[in-house]
Parts: C-alpha cells; structure tokens; sequence
C-alpha cells in the first residue's frame, strides 16, 4: 500500500518544523543630528586624550530643550582644570567654526562650556561632589577610582 502526500502537506510539514524567526525591532532612530553626535564624540576624545576623571555623559532628549547633551567630567586641580577647557574650547571652535567661551577657567574650580547643542561642566572632583550635578539630571555618578 502506498500514501501518496501532497504538495500541500509537504509544504505545511516544512513549515511547521521551522520555528518563525521573531521580527527584530528596528533600531530607534536618533532624534539627535549626526553633526551633533560627531561634536559629542570629538568633546568625548578630548576629555579622554587630556585624561579627565569620571566622564559623564547625559543623554538630555526629552528631558530638556536647552541641549542634546549634558558632559560632566573632573579634573585633578584647578590647573587640569582650566588646561583641559582650554584644549577643548580650540578643538570644538575648529569644528564648529565660531569662537566658544569657557566661564570660570579662571579660577579652574567649575568651568562650564556651552557649544549650543552640547554644554560641558568641567569640576575639580570636591566642587563637583558638592554641586552633584548627575543627580538632578537622574544619571547614575561614577564611583571614583580606587587609590
């Protein structure tokens, strides 16, 4: 005796053999321009190549209108302080192609860079503990390095 299968059942056994692959979410397109995210990884790299100590970045879409970024980092002294908001106020002009200004290099205890899409707060790590910026925005505050 023979049984003589059908295309119909020969496909169905296939198919129900195969899992269904799960559709992949897209990804989530960023709200934030590409020239913005370009600024924020070269203010990244600055603070990193002028080793500044717990860098922190806030990612602010939706939380403010004020910028797409908020970047907090520390220096060891007042004098790291002030030489890191120098290099990186020269490298973002060079970019962005207007003159930034760095309020408080001065004294080096709190500088703060606002290049219009991305605004930088460079403390000394006490200042920096005392102001705790990262709270109010809701950001998880690095532990500091161990000695």
């Amino acid at each position: 005796m023979t049984t003589k299968v059908t295309k119909t059942a020969k496909v169905t056994a296939r198919t129900a053999a195969k899992p269904k692959a799960a559709k992949q979410p897209e990804p989530k397109k960023s709200s934030i321009p590409a020239e913005v995210q370009k600024l924020h990884k070269l203010i990244l790299k600055s603070l990193d190549d002028d080793k500044a100590e717990d860098i922190v970045s806030i990612d602010l879409t939706g939380k403010s209108s004020v910028a797409d970024y908020l970047v907090i980092a520390s220096g060891r002294s007042s004098r790291q302080v002030a030489a890191m908001a120098e290099h990186l106020v020269e490298r973002v002009s060079a970019t962005v192609g207007r003159k930034l200004k760095a309020e408080g290099k001065a004294v080096g205890d709190w500088v703060l860079i606002d290049t219009g899409d991305i605004v930088v707060h460079l403390f000394r790590p006490d200042v920096r503990g005392f102001y705790n910026l990262e709270k109010m925005w809701g950001a998880t505050i690095p532990e500091p390095a161990a000695a």
